[in-house]
Parts: C-alpha cells; structure tokens; sequence
C-alpha cells in the first residue's frame, strides 16, 4: 500500500494533449456512427413493416444477426475477416482512409443499427393502426406515410430508449481501441502506460466518459421538451 497518488503528473506535459485527442477521436467516432445508424435502422424498419416479404425476412435475419453476436468479434471481423466480401473498389477506397477509424465506425454502425431498429418499430407499433390507414386513404404512398405521419410519431414515442441506444454506442466505442483506434481509453491506456499511474489516468477518462454521457443524455430531453412545447401550442 505504498502508492503514491499524483494527479499533476496526469495534466502535465502532453499526457492532458492525449486525453483531449482520445476524446476528439471518440466524440467523431461516436458523432458518426450515431447518425449512419439511426439511417440504417430507419432503413431497416421500414423493410421489417413493408410487408414485402424478401425485404422483411432480410431485415428480420440482419436484426437477428448482429443482436445476437459480440461486438467485439463484430470489430475483429470488419477489420481482419471482411477482405475477401468487400468490392475491389471499396477497399481501395477503405485503405486510403483511416482503416482502423472507419472499421470502428462500420462496426458501431452495423452493430447499434439493429437495436435501433427493434426500437423504433416497437414505437410504430404503438401508433393506432387506423393513422396508417387514414394516411394511404389520402394519397400519401407507403414511404410518404412513413416519412411524413408514422416516423415523427414513432421518433418522439422512442426518445428514451433512443438515449439508451446512443450511450451504449458511445461506451462501447471504447471497444475499437482493440484494433488500434486511438480513442479515449486507448489513450488512457498509453497514459497508464507511461506514468505507472492506472487510477488517475482511468479515473480521468471514466469523468470524460460520464460527462460526455451525461451531455448527451441533457441535450436529447431538451430537444425532446423544446418541440413538445411547439406541439402543444
């Protein structure tokens, strides 16, 4: 019990430049796959209700899929097991990048897409069926009742499981730091790393990470309180 507590050495030097760009790398890698994912889970809403059924047995089995299996073994397979699937064109295009950023944010989207989904069509479940019905009674096609009557609806009706599914996502890209990404607690680690001090270089990154969700979770409820305000007037 001879350890020795020093936080200065934390925030000196470049070890507090570190923890700022761990952090900028987690807030565009977070950034970015929350909004790819809540396209494709949309996307794949729509195919599981379209009530064609090809579209819905794929979007069914990609749900399944990628709920039912580790991320982390999601990560390791966008990263060393998904060569030989991927267009000659797109990988050209993959290796000029950032690899190891854009195999997070593959994986990060594939991954929370699917939860997103089962959420978003819980709440298009809990819409009146009858909403639907008057919609394509107007004129509106499938897609434009989707777009313009079911998914605001649904968008509001989900808005606290949707906080969940974005804090998950956030937490969990700090699994990318397996394959290389230098996200927060990838530099945490190097910090560790450097200075022998593992409690105040992880308890600095796990405050980052929890006002970063506590953020997050702030501005979705004033955005939700803000336009249930609009809508009551």
């Amino acid at each position: 019990m001879n350890y020795k507590f020093n936080w200065a050495i934390i925030f000196s030097g470049e070890y507090g430049q570190w923890f700022l760009d761990g952090l900028s790398v987690t807030l565009q890698l977070s950034g970015l796959s929350i909004v790819l994912a809540m396209l494709l889970g949309t996307l794949l809403t729509v195919m599981r209700i379209s009530r064609v059924k090809p579209l819905e047995w794929l979007a069914a089995g990609y749900i399944e899929f990628f709920r039912n299996t580790p991320l982390v073994v999601q990560i390791f397979f966008w990263y060393f097991g998904s060569d030989p699937l991927l267009p000659a064109v797109f990988k050209e295009w993959l290796y000029r990048q950032n690899i190891e950023f854009a195999t997070g944010v593959i994986a990060l989207t594939t991954y929370t897409a699917a939860f997103l989904a089962e959420e978003l069509r819980s709440g298009i479940l809990s819409i009146p069926r009858t909403q639907i019905e008057a919609s394509r009674a107007t004129g509106l096609s499938f897609l434009q009742s989707m777009r313009y009557v079911i998914l605001p609806q649904a968008f509001r009706i989900i808005i606290p499981p949707l906080i969940s599914q974005f804090l998950n996502l956030i937490k969990n890209s700090s699994l990318v730091m397996t394959i290389g990404v230098a996200e927060l607690t990838y530099m945490a680690r190097q910090v560790e790393a450097h200075t022998f001090h593992g409690f105040e270089a992880f308890t600095v990154s796990t405050l980052m990470y929890l006002s970063l969700s506590l953020l997050v979770s702030l501005a979705i409820n004033l955005y939700n309180k803000h336009f249930l305000h609009v809508g009551s007037r």
